[in-house]
């Protein structure tokens, strides 16, 4: 039966139509963003625990920040005690030399009161950002070296702490050559511990970089969009919209063709 009031035709072809230009807008909006998943509507699941990592991402990075400060901290302190390490070694010389017969000792005694100076003057100087753990009255610095986020709120931060070395007050304690030994065996204990810290800073820092690309590829795979498969896509929905276009044309045109009927 051919109506003029109801065109079946004309309505099946408006509704491809319809749908085709649909698919095609969220094509398009995939291919302009570069995401499958954009918002919570395309699909609710997957764009919560991609935002959930997203959140940890930001908050690792933030953990990689304070590692390369604590890093940075650790580095200064580090070079500024092997340097009065190396003073106090010449200290121990200082000091056999002046068991000789023969030396002016007034001379050894100065040469040792400069090195003090140069001890202290290099805590005092062992600054990095306001934070110095050589001086004296120098405090330790807590530095947050891993984030878990599915811990209790009370654990979710990892601390690393670097503890206080008042240089300045153990050299002051430096009267003879055994306080010049001991001073030096507990410096070197303290280098010996900055150094194991530095050593743990670094491959916490190379492992967060390495979790952070890890999340990264994660949520790439939950919610990025696969640009080969959505350019093969768009070319098909083109067609696809031409041809309803042109579907829609014959179907609103063959109403035109009652009118042959009542010609005469």
């Amino acid at each position: 039966m051919t109506s003029l009031l109801t065109n079946a035709s004309a309505m099946t072809a408006l509704q491809t139509l319809s749908s085709t230009n649909k698919n095609l807008a969220t094509t398009q909006n995939r291919i302009a963003t570069g995401l499958r998943i954009s918002e919570a509507s395309d699909n609710a699941a997957y764009w919560s625990i991609a935002t959930g990592m997203k959140a940890q991402n930001k908050a690792l990075s933030a953990v990689q920040d304070s590692l390369g400060f604590g890093k940075a901290i650790l580095d200064t302190t580090y070079t500024a005690l092997q340097e009065a390490i190396d003073k106090v070694t010449e200290m121990l010389g200082k000091y056999v030399t002046g068991g000789t017969d023969g030396i002016d000792q007034d001379a050894v005694d100065a040469e040792l009161t400069q090195l003090k100076e140069q001890i202290t003057a290099i805590a005092d100087n062992a600054n990095f950002e306001g934070q110095n753990l050589l001086k004296d009255g120098g405090t330790p610095v807590d530095v947050v070296s891993g984030y878990i986020g599915t811990a209790a709120d009370t654990e979710k931060l990892q601390i690393l702490t670097l503890a206080a070395y008042d240089l300045s007050t153990e050299v002051d304690g430096i009267t003879d050559l055994d306080t010049a030994q001991a001073a030096l065996d507990a410096m070197k204990s303290q280098a010996a511990t900055y150094g194991a810290q530095k050593m743990r800073i670094e491959s916490q820092s190379s492992f967060t970089a390495k979790q952070i690309d890890a999340i990264d590829r994660g949520i790439g795979q939950l919610v990025d969009a696969d640009m080969n498969a959505e350019s093969a896509r768009l070319a098909a929905l083109q067609v696809q919209q031409q041809l309803g276009i042109q579907a829609l044309s014959i179907a609103n045109s063959s109403t035109q063709n009652i009118l042959t009927l009542f010609r005469g």
